[in-house]
């Protein structure tokens, strides 16, 4: 299995078992995420209860509702970068990350992070904010939203700011 870390902070914000779409040259990649019921219980004995008099008491078992990648690698959600808060935390974030970028790499990223920044803030308003478990300041950012109304979140990450860690 492969786990993908924050280059900035080392946080575990996604692994190989979901998969990405890359988007603007491989700059951002795009990952479908899921609503799922986390702690169900679901137990069936074969009884009938009201076959047999009694009542369906039902369980209480602490069943909720989370997003996938939001559980699995405990993002925390942050408020909201007005379109100012945005542009200063990006570039903020291409000059950290950028030396730790090698060769080809680096040129790449510097080459396709203007339009893929350009994308990111048509959609600013729809993006939900997260960053990784150690909520540290100048990590990365992970964005999500509801794609074309869909049910379901997309995440958008940046794919030069993750490190390939196997597990």
């Amino acid at each position: 299995m492969l786990v993908y870390q924050d280059l900035l902070s080392g946080d575990e914000l996604l692994s190989d078992s979901f998969p990405y779409k890359e988007l603007y040259n491989g700059v951002l990649w795009e990952v479908e995420g899921k609503w799922v019921v986390k702690g169900a219980l679901d137990v069936d004995i074969g009884a009938n209860p009201s076959a047999e008099g009694g009542e369906d008491e039902g369980v209480d078992d602490q069943a909720q509702k989370v997003v996938d990648i939001v559980d699995t690698f405990r993002l925390q959600e942050q408020p909201a970068f007005d379109k100012k808060q945005f542009v200063s935390h990006i570039k903020k974030y291409i000059k950290l990350l950028t030396p730790k970028l090698e060769g080809e790499k680096a040129e790449e990223f510097k080459k396709n992070i203007e339009p893929a920044t350009k994308f990111l803030l048509s959609k600013l308003s729809d993006f939900q904010f997260f960053v990784g478990e150690s909520m540290a300041d100048d990590s990365a950012v992970v964005l999500a939203y509801y794609k074309d109304g869909a049910a379901d979140p997309t995440f958008i990450y940046f794919a030069h700011g993750l490190k390939e860690v196997k597990c």
